[in-house]
C-alpha cells in the first residue's frame, strides 16, 4: 500500500485536490476533519483545562481557540501537544483499516506535514501549489479574513517554494479543475510503478509502543 502525504498552503487548493483523490476512488484521511471531530469529544476536556473558557457546551469554541492562540507560539505548542497524538491515533486506525482492506494507494491530508515531520510517515509527498497572487486572493475572498490574520497563518506555514522542492508531486491548481484533475491522475499512474511500502513496518512499530 503506497501512502501519500497530501499538503500544501492555505489558499493553495488543497482540500479541492483531495476531493479530486476521492473522486478516483483513493480513501483520503483528512486531519483536519479528525481534528474537528476531536473538538466535539476526546480533546475538550484536555483543551478546556489548558486554555479555560474555550469549550461551550461540551465542544471546543475554534474561534474563542483560534483568537487564544494564534500568534503565541507557546500557545500553539500547548494545543499540538493535545491535539497530534490524538489524530495520530486516528490517522494509524485508518491505515490499518485501509491496509486490511488491501488498497493499493491511500493518502494522508494534512496540512502541517512538514512542519510536523509528517514526511517521514509517508512514501511520497504531494504539494498542492498555485502563484501568491492567486493565493493571496483566494484566502483574503475568505470571511473574515484580514491580511494581519494571513500573514500569521503564514508564518505558521513552511514557504511554498520549500515545499515544492522537497516535495515528489506537484499539483498545480491555478489552471483550473481540469488541468488539476489530470495532474492528480498522473500521480497515481506514477504510484502503480512504486514498489514497496513503509505502511506495514509504520504499524508494526507503533502497536510495538
Amino acid at each position: 500500500m503506497i501512502v501519500l502525504g497530501l499538503t500544501g498552503s492555505i489558499g493553495m487548493g488543497k482540500s479541492t485536490t483531495a476531493d479530486l483523490f476521492r473522486a478516483a476512488g483513493v480513501p483520503v484521511h483528512d486531519a483536519d476533519a479528525t481534528v474537528h471531530a476531536l473538538y466535539t469529544n476526546e480533546a475538550v476536556a484536555p483543551i478546556e483545562a489548558a486554555f479555560p473558557g474555550t469549550t461551550v457546551d461540551g465542544r471546543v469554541d475554534r474561534a474563542a481557540l483560534g483568537t487564544r492562540v494564534l500568534g503565541d507560539d507557546a500557545a500553539v505548542k500547548r494545543l499540538e501537544a493535545i491535539v497530534h497524538p490524538l489524530v495520530r491515533a486516528a490517522e494509524l486506525r485508518f491505515l490499518a483499516a485501509e491496509q486490511a482492506k488491501g488498497r493499493a494507494v491511500v493518502v494522508l491530508d494534512i496540512p502541517l506535514l512538514f512542519e510536523t515531520g509528517g514526511e517521514a510517515r509517508v512514501d511520497a509527498v504531494v504539494t498542492v501549489t498555485a502563484p501568491a497572487e492567486v493565493q493571496r486572493a483566494r484566502v483574503l475572498a475568505r470571511p473574515g479574513m484580514t491580511p494581519e490574520k494571513f500573514g500569521q497563518i503564514l508564518a505558521r506555514q513552511l514557504p511554498d517554494a520549500e515545499k515544492r522542492r522537497r516535495s515528489h508531486f506537484l499539483v498545480d491548481t491555478a489552471r483550473g479543475i481540469d488541468p488539476a484533475r489530470a495532474q492528480v491522475e498522473g500521480i497515481l499512474r506514477a504510484c502503480r510503478g512504486m514498489t514497496g511500502s513503509i505502511a506495514a513496518s509504520r504499524l508494526e512499530a507503533a502497536a510495538a509502543s
